[in-house]
């Protein structure tokens, strides 16, 4: 076996990934195939008697390859948990308006899909409240998180928000199933807080003075 330098292994490897049979693989996929193949063959070659000096730098190599797809494999993995929703988020991977919300849960509405028309309803009400500045665009927010902040704005719903909140839980990771009579007090809270005018902050005491 003629020992492999680095560059006609880096060649080889480049041209392997660029074969038509790999193009709808994924990276990783594609790179743990390539690196499986070239573990058989080395093992081949090694039991050929192949020269000492070409089995060491395969070896090398091999394991050049595999700390890439370690790291390709760790900064995946770390993506993922930094993209990943908190547990109880409100809001799923997609950013969509109020509006595109309601639409959504009218959809689920018809088709007598009241758990997930329940859980539009309210990102509805979240994504409007965001809107129209009354509570914060913050990432991540859960249902609870949502009521307790537009509480504070709109305090004569603050009861029916807490409401709200355990009903989208309930639906979500309760397992309890959404009815009719949930999506249509949800709907209720959605079209009355449209209409609903913040109460003016009261500055502390003490602020505003002369």
């Amino acid at each position: 076996m003629t020992p492999i330098d680095r560059g006609e292994a880096a060649s080889k490897a480049a041209e392997e990934l660029l074969k038509p049979e790999y193009a709808k693989e994924a990276l990783f996929d594609r790179i743990y195939r390539y690196v499986s193949q070239f573990l058989g063959d080395l093992l081949d070659a090694t039991g050929d008697g192949g020269s000492a000096g070409g089995v060491i730098a395969a070896i090398v190599i091999t394991l050049i390859l595999l700390g890439l797809v370690a790291l390709i494999a760790w900064r995946l993995r770390k993506s993922a948990r930094r993209h990943a929703l908190a547990p109880g988020a409100l809001f799923g991977a997609r950013t969509l308006t109020a509006a595109e919300h309601r639409q959504a849960a009218e959809r689920l509405a018809m088709e007598g899909r009241w758990s997930e028309a329940v859980q539009e309803r309210l990102r509805a009400i979240a994504r409007d409240l965001e809107e129209r500045a009354l509570v914060d665009g913050m990432p991540g927010r859960t249902a609870d998180e949502l009521a307790a902040e537009a509480a504070l704005s709109l305090p004569a719903f603050a009861q029916e928000l807490a409401a709200a909140a355990r009903s989208f839980d309930d639906v979500t990771y309760g397992g309890v199933p959404g009815t009719r009579e949930a999506y249509e007090t949800m709907t209720s809270l959605d079209e009355r807080l449209r209409e609903a005018r913040p109460v003016p902050l009261v500055p502390a005491a003490g602020e505003g003075g002369a």
